[in-house]
């Protein structure tokens, strides 16, 4: 076993690969960039170097910066963890040369699963199943419509170099087909610098579901079991799960010898994934490998009770696998979600800010895997993932229900989030029934994400309760530094010589406003909007929480404010309002005419119009890039550029304008 790692990650995985690490007596090397000066993983290891600013493409991108900060710390591995430089064949190779281990594949295996239809040629000869399908080198238009048009409609044309749905298009006829095949070709240009495809029949409705694999250098290799990742969104996974629901066990020894099969076609050792697409006969069809460990790894680990990063530095350090096929089984249910901080009700964008408030749940059968922490920054040059919440049941029932009572206890203020939204998908009663398929969010996704709910009287009630005792405390504190305390205007209770004792509180909930009337009531007070009414009281609960009596009925709840906004988080839900000033003046975006603003902190990819274009409706104009999302800023109607304040390569905050636009209609700010 080697004695130091370097770590060539950050967030969650670099923290976990540390723990894991230092409990194996290993010395722990981290690297960060400006951005991440202060973060988790910088933390967990006995010594942290920088590595450059806070782009990736200028820090965590950059092989030779890593690899000399390998060379002056002494470390004797690299682990590259997911993304960034995890499955680069060249960064696996120059580690080689520097006579650095890489906690990872050979290079051969990584180059060999890189291109989707190299890949599916290798698995091909090994008799792995596949997608009727073309992935031949002739790439012409009209080579690629003739395979189309044999496979049989629908296909599905995906860049060869290509993941994340990237380079993907469903195409159900003929007429559709070359513009398909065009924009496919440009989106892998664009995204992979490769505009070869791989053509495929689609299958309706399949579930995808992946094979473990674990291989080491004295020729063993096998199976960990399977994954069901079918709950996906634009092809993203959301929800994970092992084992697959409803697995017959023939079909499961059967994909777990096909993914050994594929992984021994390449030579392969440590940890791989092997990812299968299934039909509604029961049928699988190899689809790609990824040549690394995957986010999604811990419900594997819960089924199986193996760590599976301890596995893969032993591994790399030349060490047998420690067990047998016939040795491992199948413990209960884990499943897995992702908690980020995205907007479901804007068609899930992503989101930045600082992390004012942060608690992630514990509990019997809960797993936290996270690389933040509270007063943390979500920024714009990373993935906005806040936490991967994992559960772990006697069965599927009790470790969705462990799951879904976990993203409860989950406490997120500064940035909206996706809670929510997963919540109401481990709750929902297809889900629970299982199995889904993968179009399963997509079809039902105006119920899984509903435009977000006006607060109730009661979390208005609170917010507003919260605000008196605010004021309750600085005037008692002000009372304290006069020369006389007892002064009636001292007093917080709102008091009235002649009137009765209120405070008028104006709240507002996206383009909504309403008035609370905050009246005192012995130790309570009774709020009211219009001629709706709610008492209310609270003393203090633990670890800041209020142990509210709202109409009798007690909770406990917290409020966290945020400047001008006000979060209460009550029953396993949360509520934002933003608190008026009345002396406020007016808006200037207001008066601001046809503006079209950042909808997000961003960075400006490229700018498709100059000033004085005339463009029609849907035109593009900007596109923006954010946590390695694309968006892109349309023309709101016909119109004109009347003037362009940003350039490529800007970084914008949110509200920032983008382009100044002449419609033909009234203007007006569109947030894009």
């Amino acid at each position: 076993m080697f004695s130091s790692l370097l770590i060539a990650n950050r967030g969650e995985i670099a923290v976990r690969i540390a723990r894991t690490a230092r409990a194996m007596g290993l010395r722990t090397i981290a690297v960060f960039s400006e951005a991440d000066r202060d973060a988790p993983h910088v933390r967990a290891c006995d010594e942290a170097w920088p590595i450059g600013p806070a782009a990736a493409a200028e820090s965590y991108l950059v092989a030779e910066r890593i690899l000399e900060v390998a060379r002056r710390s002494g470390a004797e591995a690299i682990h590259p963890g997911y993304g960034f430089l995890s499955e680069n064949a060249g960064f696996a190779e120059a580690c080689a040369a520097a006579d650095i281990a890489f906690v990872g594949p050979p290079i051969g295996a990584i180059e060999a699963m890189g291109s989707k239809a190299g890949a599916k040629a290798l698995m091909e000869k090994a008799g792995v199943p596949l997608v009727p399908g073309y992935h031949g080198a002739d790439q012409s238009t009209d080579r690629l419509s003739a395979a189309a048009i044999e496979i049989g409609f629908p296909v599905l044309l995906k860049a060869s170099a290509g993941g994340g749905g990237k380079g993907m298009r469903v195409v159900r006829g003929e007429a559709e087909l070359i513009a398909a095949i065009e924009g496919a070709q440009r989106e892998g240009k664009a995204s992979f610098g490769d505009d070869r495809l791989i053509v495929e029949k689609y299958l309706e409705q399949p579930r995808h579901v992946e094979v473990q694999v674990f291989a080491d250098r004295h020729g063993n290799t096998l199976h960990l079991f399977e994954r069901d990742c079918s709950a996906q969104r634009r092809h993203q996974k959301i929800l994970e799960e092992a084992p697959a629901p409803d697995l017959d066990p023939t079909l499961r020894a059967e994909m777990g010898a096909a993914a050994v099969a594929a992984a021994e076609a390449v030579g392969y050792v440590g940890a791989g994934t092997v990812e299968f697409i299934m039909d509604a006969s029961g049928s699988f069809h190899f689809m790609e490998m990824n040549t690394r460990l995957q986010v999604e790894h811990p419900v594997t680990e819960l089924i199986t009770g193996l760590d599976l990063v301890a596995l893969q530095l032993r591994v790399a350090a030349g060490e047998p696998l420690p067990f047998t096929q016939d040795a491992l089984t199948i413990t209960g249910h884990a499943v897995e979600v992702r908690l980020y901080a995205e907007d479901p009700a804007r068609d899930f964008m992503p989101q930045t800010g600082r992390l004012v408030h942060l608690r992630l749940p514990e509990g019997e059968g809960v797993r936290v895997d996270s690389g933040v922490e509270q007063g943390g920054v979500v920024s714009i040059h990373y993935d906005p993932m806040i936490a991967k919440v994992i559960a772990h049941g006697a069965d599927r029932r009790q470790a969705l229900a462990r799951l879904a009572a976990a993203l409860g206890r989950c406490e997120v203020v500064g940035v909206t989030t996706n809670r929510d939204f997963l919540k109401t998908l481990v709750e929902h009663p297809d889900v629970i029934a299982g199995p889904i398929d993968t179009g399963f969010v997509g079809r039902e996704i105006a119920d899984l994400a509903p435009p977000p709910l006006m607060a109730p009287l009661w979390v208005l009630a609170l917010a507003g309760l919260a605000e008196m005792r605010a004021l309750n405390a600085d005037a008692k504190a002000r009372a304290a530094r006069t020369c006389d305390p007892r002064s009636p205007w001292a007093r917080a209770d709102a008091w009235r010589l002649n009137d009765s004792a209120h405070h008028d509180i104006r709240w507002r909930q996206g383009d909504d406003e309403c008035r609370l009337e905050m009246h005192a009531a012995g130790p309570g007070w009774r709020a009211r909007v219009g001629e709706a009414v709610v008492a209310v009281s609270a003393e203090d609960g633990p670890d800041g929480t209020l142990l509210a009596t709202i109409d009798g009925v007690r909770r406990s709840v917290r409020v966290v404010g945020d400047r001008d906004r006000r979060t209460v988080l009550a029953e396993g839900r949360s509520w934002t309002v933003v608190l008026v000033d009345p002396l406020a003046g007016i808006d200037d975006a207001a008066e601001s005419g046809g503006r079209l603003v950042a909808p997000m902190p961003a960075k400006v990819v490229s700018v498709a119009v100059s000033e004085g274009d005339v463009v029609k409706k849907g035109a593009t104009l900007i596109v923006l890039e954010a946590m390695k999302m694309e968006h892109t800023i349309s023309a709101p109607a016909d119109g004109t550029v009347a003037s362009l304040p940003v350039a490529a390569g800007d970084l914008v905050e949110e509200g920032e304008d983008l382009v100044m636009f002449e419609a033909s209609d009234a203007p007006s700010e569109n947030r894009a």
